[in-house]
């Protein structure tokens, strides 16, 4: 995946925390967000969420089309601006910096996100996956290990699926830093389920 991909995600990232998770954690003191059938979402007010092509809130839906963080906020009739004194790595996108989201490549990152979540869900149905904004992946842990999904990010430039052990494991299967990670353009059909079941079966 190229430019247009990483300026899209890029996009829906500054989106995420500025409009959605700073201003819930301003109104309701949480920073966490859901990943839905159609994109992403607010878990408290303000109820506010993300699809490829607007966001919604209270007052209706907004075009993602030549806007800004701010503008989206300001139509939204919430503070824009990522949540305060929580983290230092923000996103860098400015506020008032238009936009460029592409519909269909906004789409299958969703997709990607949404994929996840359900394999999410039959790895651990008493788990509540979550979609966390400083890093823009969507994740549980069970047993000091994370599982997830990312839309891509600097260690892998497409949305991949990921096994994170804190402790760190060796061999074949984990060949990422932080432990296991495969593209999920390779994990057609079952392989994303069995994928995370490998990744218990070897941190049990």
């Amino acid at each position: 995946m190229g430019t247009e991909p990483a300026a899209t995600r890029r996009a829906l990232h500054g989106i995420a925390e500025q409009v959605l998770a700073g201003p819930q954690h301003r109104r309701s003191g949480t920073i966490r967000l859901q990943v839905t059938a159609e994109g992403i979402a607010t878990v408290a007010e303000p109820a506010v969420s993300l699809t490829a092509t607007q966001v919604i809130g209270t007052v209706g839906a907004v075009s993602l089309a030549g806007a800004s963080c701010a503008s989206l906020a300001a139509a939204l009739g919430v503070d824009v601006g990522a949540p305060r004194d929580l983290y230092k790595d923000v996103t860098d996108v400015d506020p008032d910096e238009p936009l460029s989201v592409d519909p269909v490549i906004a789409a299958d990152l969703l997709a990607a996100l949404w994929r996840g979540q359900e394999a999410l869900r039959r790895l651990a149905p008493a788990e509540t996956p979550v979609l966390w904004p400083e890093h823009f992946d969507l994740g549980i842990s069970l047993d000091e290990v994370n599982y997830g999904v990312s839309p891509g990010d600097g260690y892998l430039d497409e949305p991949y699926a990921y096994v994170g052990p804190w402790t760190p494991r060796t061999g074949e299967f984990f060949n990422a830093p932080f432990g296991a990670a495969r593209a999920l353009r390779e994990l057609a059909g079952d392989a994303l389920d069995e994928f995370y079941a490998q990744g218990r079966r070897l941190t049990g």
